[in-house]
């Protein structure tokens, strides 16, 4: 509704002409600003696996729960030399027959977690080990750059 149609004109009422107009130009934009079906499966995958971080003098340690999963169905990957990401699926069992689900509240489904790796980690020093359906990635740190020493520099007499 245009309020300058009916001949009012006044600073209250074209303020709230312009938060109209506004509400309906973002109401069109909506879809172009709309996150894509790709970046909120992954959002929800990564919200969905916890994790861990503990920082040992040597080493850092990515702790994550994997209960019933295989070592075939994780993958660990180092991205970008210096993105640690861990994915995988849990697939649901396959149904016996005769057998129907009364309630299903374990998820299924894809999972995945990226983790910025400090510039002291050693992508190239990384081992994963899952136990007990928990997952342990340990990445080494390089060790601290040598102190520069000072360089003396002889002086010549002229």
């Amino acid at each position: 509704m245009d309020f300058r149609i009916m001949g009012l004109e006044s600073p209250l009422l074209s303020t709230l002409q312009q938060m109209m107009d506004f509400t309906d130009d973002a109401a069109a934009d909506k879809s172009v600003n709309a996150p894509s079906r790709t970046y909120v499966r992954d959002a929800k995958a990564m919200a969905a696996t916890p994790a861990d971080i503990k920082e040992f003098p040597n080493s850092y340690e990515f702790i994550v729960d994997m209960p019933g999963l295989k070592s075939g169905d994780i993958k660990v990957q180092v991205e970008d030399d210096n993105v640690l990401l861990i994915s995988g699926e849990r697939k649901r069992e396959e149904e016996k027959e005769g057998a129907k689900y009364v309630r299903m509240e374990r998820r299924v489904g894809k999972f995945m977690r990226k983790f910025v790796l400090p510039e002291n980690a050693n992508t190239d020093a990384i081992s994963a080990v899952c136990q007990d359906g928990v997952l342990t990635v340990t990445v080494q740190k390089l060790p601290p750059p040598e102190p520069k020493k000072p360089k003396t520099i002889e002086v010549k007499i002229a």
